[in-house]
């Protein structure tokens, strides 16, 4: 097939997923087209059977704000045509289903059939989507898409009681490569240590979060859940990202106390070699529709302490892959850390649960195909 795919290409996990997803389908043999702003970070322009075509966006003095879905829907009916795309997969509602919608309909007059997919991932739904003046257009968008998947069972149930969307959402969860997120193997242990004592001590553990430091990550509780393990044992923390809160959370390790064992380490490309690092995984978040982050810790081996919120439960299984806490209890949060921390035969139990389940439910290899049988489903039914 040849697939066009739309994403939000810097960091975050709607972009990360399509960016995978791209890959693995161009490995598979497919011919995969991305059409953005800007080429997706976790693209290298190294594989083969990918391609990017930029959209660009032109500013006039009669535009207060540059009119980024026109010219996105006007690149996408030039890109299909010219390429002889089969269909287009767009991630994230708004407003990549929107423009994706109208070129269909641009190329429909021209007797072109160009079916869509749209995958929604989160906040397109749970908050953008729902802001009043985004709601009927993203209920449209949705309800006229050719197929319509969520990444995970909490957002495609979300998604119908507040859109009152009609036609089917399949679920199909976010995947993990699991042949590039995994524990370092034992030749590697040397190496592992020489890159660990960048950051710790050999007796100290490392706690890890990664995220785009939005608000909604809650990334200040990281640091708070952080200070009270560390009050109790040596520890360092590993937080790898950046975004809004980043200035903030600087300011409250150092208003903690802790900065001397707080490394801001900011927008990292090969994070799977920072992930096998750690002993902990932090996720405070006060949303979470599937926690793709803390997949790819547990595919490295690393559980995760997260909050019980949105798809979470589907992903992390309570005291066997990881332990979850309600939103904001940063005590607890540290109390569990600190129980699995000094609890070694536990962690290391843990560790391994994490691993299993990443493997035997979400590695690309199981998902990717998922994705592929989705795509004729609908191509099949746009033929009718």
């Amino acid at each position: 097939m040849r697939i066009g795919i739309t994403c939000y290409p810097t960091y975050g996990g709607s972009g990360v997923v399509a960016t995978e997803l791209g890959i693995e389908l161009a490995a598979l043999g497919h011919e995969v087209h991305f059409i953005s702003y800007s080429q997706p970070f976790r693209l290298n322009g190294r594989d083969d059977g990918i391609f990017y075509h930029e959209v660009p966006v032109s500013s006039y003095p009669v535009f207060e704000f540059p009119p980024y879905d026109l010219a996105l829907a006007s690149r996408m009916a030039e890109v299909a045509e010219y390429y002889e795309l089969d269909l287009l997969h767009v991630h994230y509602a708004i407003p990549h289903s929107v423009s994706a919608l109208l070129a269909r309909q641009m190329l429909a007059v021209r007797g072109r059939n160009l079916p869509f997919v749209t995958t929604l991932h989160g906040t397109d739904i749970t908050l953008v989507g729902l802001d009043r003046s985004y709601l009927p257009i993203t209920r449209y968008a949705i309800q006229e898409s050719d197929g319509v998947t969520a990444i995970s069972n909490y957002l495609r149930e979300k998604t119908i009681a507040d859109f009152n969307v009609t036609r089917p959402i399949e679920t199909i969860t976010n995947f993990v490569n699991c042949d590039v997120y995994m524990p370092l193997k034992d030749e590697a242990q040397k190496e592992k240590e020489c890159v660990r004592r960048h950051f710790a001590a050999p007796d100290e553990p490392i706690l890890m979060h990664l995220s785009n430091f939005r608000p909604v990550k809650r990334v200040n509780d990281t640091l708070k859940v952080f200070a009270l393990v560390a009050r109790e044992r040596p520890a360092q923390l590993v937080l790898v990202g950046d975004g809004p809160d980043r200035s903030s959370a600087e300011w409250l390790a150092h208003d903690l106390g802790i900065h001397s064992r707080v490394h801001f380490l900011g927008k990292q490309d090969r994070v799977n070699e920072l992930l096998a690092l750690a002993d902990l995984f932090l996720m405070p978040s006060e949303m979470e529709s599937f926690g793709l982050a803390a997949l790819e810790a547990m595919a490295c081996k690393v559980p995760t302490i997260a909050t019980r919120v949105g798809g979470v439960p589907e992903l992390i299984d309570d005291g066997v892959t990881g332990l979850l806490f309600p939103v904001g209890d940063v005590e607890a949060m540290a109390a569990g850390a600190l129980g699995l921390l000094n609890d070694p035969a536990r962690l290391n139990a843990m560790r391994e649960s994490a691993r299993k389940t990443a493997q035997k439910r979400f590695c690309a290899n199981l998902v990717v195909p998922q994705y592929v049988r989705f795509y004729e489903q609908v191509l099949e039914a746009s033929r009718t």
